[in-house]
């Protein structure tokens, strides 16, 4: 198994992407810390990985948030002493349409998901990591990043700044052991 006790903190768990990323990690022997909106969605990612033989605790969080960011990443330190492994998989697609009829609230929320919950979680798990001189941090930015598509404006200039962020944290973090 090749993340036998490792230990992965996984936004977006509870669906999707998350939840095959979560049960993926699961059969490879890593130990799992779950997070997600959806209370019920996470408790089932959490119940499959468990029938796999990972512990998985999970942690109801919106990724926007920084005390639940915080929460969220003490816990998953308290309960296994470390993090080896961030995926930063928490995402919308955001209003759909012109940009100038998308409802601006939303627009913005979908920044603050797909961007600023990137950065808040790798602004918290990064000290960790640095304590112990090594991690993986693995920001999910999807076809948006690459892509111009007509009528998803949020979602593609969001997805695109987590590749930059990405790019950056990167150069900050080129000699501590941490990818």
């Amino acid at each position: 198994m090749r993340l036998q006790d490792q230990v992965a903190l996984i936004t977006g768990a509870g669906r999707g992407i998350g939840r095959a990323i979560a049960l993926a990690y699961a059969r490879e022997g890593a130990k799992l810390s779950l997070a997600a909106r959806s209370v019920p969605e996470l408790e089932k990612t959490a119940a499959q990985c468990r029938k796999l033989g990972a512990e998985a605790p999970v942690t109801p969080t919106d990724v926007t948030d920084v005390s639940q960011v915080d929460r969220l990443v003490n816990s998953t330190v308290e309960c296994y002493s470390t993090i080896d492994i961030l995926i930063n998989n928490a995402g919308i697609a955001g209003p759909i349409g012109s940009l100038e009829d998308n409802d601006m609230d939303a627009w913005i929320n979908t920044v603050q998901v797909n961007l600023i919950g990137s950065y808040l979680t790798c602004r918290a798990v990064v000290p960790v990591m640095r304590r112990q001189n090594s991690g993986k941090i693995v920001n999910l930015s999807g076809a948006g990043a690459a892509n111009a598509w007509a009528n998803m404006s949020a979602y593609c200039s969001s997805k695109a700044a987590v590749v930059r962020l990405t790019e950056v944290l990167a150069l900050e973090l080129a000699d501590t052991g941490i990818t």
